[in-house]
């Protein structure tokens, strides 16, 4: 009789259980309507002390927060946490270094090999539905014998540049000789036919 019992004191509570999900499931479809997020550049390509933005932005009934946090292999960083309009914090080790926006989006100062990583936005509105995004920076450093060579290449192209000059400057010079000379040998000429006409 026991197990009967228990089957009849079941009952009520399976459809209130099915009404429970459901109404869970709604407010779920019903939350990620409220919020969303577009990440427009997925990866970003920079080198050391650029200021770099990492672009995002969100649709959301309300006012969401913002959550930015930092992934390398040396761990795990948390960058800011803000409300749009309400209050900001940023984390001690990002001061000064980092901007934010109503939009969803950070701004990084002069970036260095360290900021390389991956970048993780956070959007939660005010059910506490939360959706995510990704950012992938590579920061590269600028090689100096790359600009050593620009430099000497450049060096080269300057030297070659000023030969040329100074070889037109003297074969204009030599062909400016050359009109005078002929120029004197025909006056020359005129001069020697006039005389020898006088004397005869």
């Amino acid at each position: 009789m026991r197990p009967v019992t228990c089957l009849q004191a079941c009952r009520p509570s399976v459809p209130l259980g099915i009404v429970t999900l459901c109404l869970m499931a709604r407010w779920t479809f019903q939350a990620q309507g409220e919020v969303s997020l577009h990440v427009p550049q997925p990866n970003v390509n920079t080198t050391v002390e650029q200021n770099i933005l990492l672009s995002v932005a969100y649709t959301c009934e309300g006012t969401p927060i913002i959550k930015w946090k930092h992934t390398s292999p040396r761990g795990t960083t948390e960058i800011a946490e803000w409300k749009p309009g309400s209050y900001t914090n940023i984390s001690i080790s990002y001061e000064g270094r980092v901007n934010v926006y109503e939009n969803g989006s950070l701004q990084l100062l002069k970036v260095d090999l360290r900021d390389s990583g991956y970048y993780l936005v956070t959007v939660r509105d005010k059910s506490g539905f939360t959706i995510y995004g990704t950012i992938l920076l590579n920061v590269y450093e600028i090689l100096y014998e790359d600009l050593h060579f620009v430099a000497v290449f450049f060096a080269f192209l300057t030297a070659v540049s000023a030969i040329l000059i100074c070889f037109m400057w003297l074969c204009n010079k030599s062909i400016h000789l050359l009109q005078e000379r002929q120029q004197l040998k025909a006056s020359t000429t005129e001069e020697t036919e006039l005389q020898m006409m006088d004397v005869s």
